[in-house]
């Protein structure tokens, strides 16, 4: 069988303060809608016997209303297409007790061919010749061994394994998620033809028939060296090939040399930077690195020219090693996770406050966006 295998498609990320100026909506959440449908479009004319997704549809349980019409809107076409969809729960759109409704419930109204494991128990699903052995998400670690022991490989048939977690050899690239199991390595048998992994968002060979798509979009900055896409796979040949798919771009600027450098020439070369992107590159994520840089230095960069310089993208993550004190800056790598203190200091600067009511302002908000953060922290981490 000839199928495109993808994952990870979280539906839903938002991340960043920029807003869509026709409809109003989060930008970067926006992107990732648009990119999935405009990617369904590049797997149809694939003309694919079948699309299989391997869990994360949604980015979060409660899938936001436009997540919904955009998978509806991707079901319809894959109808019109007669392509069928298999897919499985990951960690991120999957209920956390067997009480609460899942939003793949919902998918079951639609007229198209849709094959949707999710209720924390092996299933599988016949198409042609091909038995899809279908492993979502689970509530526990343990219950992968248990659901794993009730498939029998059909010998008449081509078998794909289509299953979500980390497997053992990558768990030092844990991405430390809520419900982020490890998959034994005794899932990845050699009896399968070929086995779709959802989970970890690099698209990477783990054995001759196992491989991770990696996600469609990049979630984090600790992702800008992978390969972002689908593969198309057609298990007659043992052939797995890369299939582009539309994303936006997360562009390294590369590191700027400080040394000796004055403020105004640290924001010149900032400006330069910006400037070589292309006008494509306009909405893209991107990353900056001031090495070697006073601290004295960074406190006299104009915060107002700063603030503009940044908006000239999607994003712009400036990563920091001053001269004082190496590393001293450090920044979070997920894009969901927003630095609200410092971007309380820069929102302060676009108002008309003087400076004595500016330092009182900001001192008294920091405080507070320092406070409700660690909480923020204390209860995820009580959660996890």
């Amino acid at each position: 069988m000839r199928f495109v295998h993808i994952a990870d498609s979280h539906l839903g990320l938002a991340a960043f303060n920029r807003l869509d100026p026709e409809c109003g909506m989060n930008l970067r959440e926006k992107q990732v809608y648009d990119n999935f449908l405009e990617g369904i479009e590049v797997i149809i004319r694939q003309r694919p016997e079948a699309l299989v997704h391997a869990g994360d549809l949604f980015d979060r349980v409660k899938p936001k209303t436009r997540a919904y019409t955009t998978v509806l809107s991707a079901l319809e076409r894959l109808r019109e297409e007669e392509i069928p969809l298999v897919i499985i729960s990951g960690n991120h759109s999957m209920p956390k007790t067997r009480y609460t409704t899942s939003p793949f419930e919902v998918l079951g109204y639609h007229p198209a061919e849709i094959h949707a494991a999710f209720r924390y128990r092996y299933e599988k699903a016949e198409i042609g010749g091909t038995v899809f052995h279908l492993l979502p998400n689970m509530l526990h670690a343990e219950d992968y061994a248990e659901a794993f022991n009730e498939i029998t490989p059909d010998p008449s048939s081509e078998n794909v394994l289509v299953t979500h977690g980390l497997v053992d050899m990558l768990s030092d690239k844990r991405l430390r998620t809520v419900a982020e199991h490890e998959l034994d390595a005794t899932i990845l048998s050699p009896e399968f033809d070929y086995i779709a992994l959802g989970h970890y968002h690099s698209q990477q060979q783990v054995t001759e028939n196992a491989w991770y798509s990696g996600s469609q979009e990049f979630c984090n900055y600790g992702e800008i060296h992978d390969t972002k896409g689908g593969l198309i796979v057609d298990t007659s040949f043992r052939s797995v090939k890369h299939l582009d798919l539309p994303h936006t771009p997360m562009i390294n600027l590369g590191t700027i040399h400080c040394s000796g450098l004055q403020a105004s020439e640290v924001l010149s070369k900032i400006r330069g930077a910006l400037e070589s992107l292309s006008e494509r590159e306009r909405d893209a994520m991107c990353v900056l690195t001031l090495d070697d840089i006073q601290k004295e230095t960074m406190h006299t960069l104009p915060r107002r020219e700063i603030a503009d310089l940044k908006s000239r993208v999607l994003n712009l993550k400036v990563r920091v090693n001053t001269r004082d004190e190496e590393n001293s800056t450090t920044e979070a790598t997920d894009i969901r996770a927003v630095d609200y203190v410092s971007e309380f200091s820069t929102y302060l600067d676009t108002q008309q406050i003087d400076q004595k009511s500016r330092e009182f302002i900001l001192k008294k908000g920091q405080q507070v966006l320092r406070t409700v953060t660690e909480r923020h922290q204390e209860n995820k981490h009580a959660a996890e």
